[in-house]
């Protein structure tokens, strides 16, 4: 295991769309393990491949009971509601803006021994498989925001408004 350099916003294999894997080896555990292990040292609540400038389907997400999840090759498969908050990304250190997404997700995907596996997630938990996934589609959460007024460098904020987005900011 190792941690990795997480790409920043401008490097072009972040606006890439990453390729399936088409078989889950050892090279595959290792890297969900890098990710799990960058992604904990930055400290963060995901992390797809293509941040550590691997443009493979491969994303880790930290859950609201610190569980983490390996997933190669996931995908959405259901989704019900809306939930809009304030969100950061690894690759966009410092920043905070608002986005949508849906408030429960289903996520379909192959675990770290190549078994399918779903995993139903709400509130935060869903919305860091939804942001990693769509760093899988080469978008970041700037494309997403329900208005570019909401982007906001974190240092700016007070009170609750900066507590909310300190821990939107770990995604």
């Amino acid at each position: 295991m190792a941690v990795r350099p997480i790409l920043s916003f401008e490097h072009p294999v972040l606006r890439e769309k990453a390729k399936k894997v088409a078989r889950v080896d050892t090279s595959i555990q290792r890297l969900i393990d890098d990710l799990a292990e960058t992604m904990l040292d930055a400290p963060g609540a995901g992390l797809a491949a293509p941040q550590i400038g691997v443009p493979l389907r491969v994303c880790v997400v930290k859950g609201d009971d610190n569980q983490i999840w390996g997933l190669v090759n996931p995908e959405i498969v259901k989704h019900d509601g809306v939930q809009v908050g304030y969100e950061g990304c690894l690759s966009y250190p410092g920043w905070v803006g608002e986005v949508a997404r849906h408030e429960t997700v289903v996520v379909k995907g192959r675990n770290r021994r190549g078994k399918e596996v779903r995993i139903k997630s709400t509130g935060f938990t869903a919305r860091a498989f939804q942001h990693e996934l769509d760093h899988l589609d080469g978008v970041l959460f700037i494309d997403r925001l329900t208005n570019l007024d909401t982007l906001r460098r974190v240092d700016e904020l007070e009170g609750e408004e900066k507590e909310a987005a300190v821990a939107a900011a770990a995604g």
